[in-house]
């Protein structure tokens, strides 16, 4: 069936129709309209404002390199300045100890002289480290192992050797020492570290070194810097005795009152 009917149709046809222009538009894709954008404001003002965020731009980053520079300068470890002792040959060290001992030590200056010349070291710094090891007990141990008058640990020993037998202890604490001195190049109180701490801390600097290498040091680089100086007492050793040092010489006293004896 037809959806109009005739009179609709010709009603339809009769109709104007619209009619549509179309208009060709020419683009070119190099063409480019720049519209001028305003300005505002005085140049010279936007001039130095611009300035001025810059120096402070370079302010900062000034200001954050001196902070970085200094955290990691702080983190280095701190340089420690020694005291170097010269190794002297055997015919030129003294046959004494200074005074500054205590009466303890003093009972061992005739040993200790024939010490420092077989172990060609200064006999003031083998007096220091019995001085602080054992105030001259040979009979001390520590709760570590360590044992006799120079409070060798005891795997310095060979097997069947007596530690606390004076000579013995005194072949393996000096030998000790002596190396810990050649490795340090004769600075003394890195040496006397090394003693305590073993031979690895010689390198290693004040701020890695244990507490107890850097009380060891303290003491040991006091005493022995007041013995070298002729001086008749130590302030130094003084302040040892009464950390503590005082309860091990008078075992020491006890001990060498027993050895006389026999």
């Amino acid at each position: 069936m037809p959806k109009y009917s005739s009179s609709q149709y010709d009603r339809a046809e009769s109709q104007p129709t619209a009619s549509i222009t179309i208009r060709e538009v020419g683009y070119d894709p190099l063409e480019v309209i720049v519209l001028p954008s305003p300005r505002s404001g005085n140049p010279v003002l936007r001039a130095s404002c611009v300035t001025f965020l810059v120096f402070c731009l370079c302010g900062f980053a000034g200001f954050l390199g001196v902070f970085i520079g200094r955290s990691l300068y702080m983190s280095l470890p701190p340089k420690v300045t020694y005291v170097v002792v010269d190794r002297r040959d055997p015919s030129h060290i003294a046959t004494t100890i200074s005074p500054v001992f205590t009466p303890e030590v003093q009972y061992w200056a005739p040993q200790i002289a024939k010490w420092a010349q077989q172990y060609n070291l200064d006999p003031n710094l083998i007096a220091t480290v019995i001085q602080i090891e054992s105030c001259g007990d040979p009979t001390v141990g520590s709760e570590a192992g360590a044992q006799g008058l120079f409070q060798v640990m005891p795997f310095h020993f060979a097997v069947g050797e007596n530690m606390t037998d004076v000579q013995t202890n005194a072949m393996r604490g000096l030998t000790y020492l002596a190396d810990g001195l050649q490795k340090a190049d004769g600075n003394a109180g890195l040496a006397l570290a090394g003693y305590n701490g073993g031979h690895g801390v010689i390198d290693w600097g004040w701020a890695r070194w244990p507490d107890q290498t850097r009380r060891y040091f303290y003491w040991g680089s006091g005493i022995y810097d007041d013995a070298s100086n002729g001086s008749l007492s130590s302030p130094r050793l003084q302040e040892w005795l009464q950390a503590g040092g005082s309860s091990l010489c008078q075992r020491a006293a006890a001990t060498q009152q027993t050895l006389h004896a026999s």
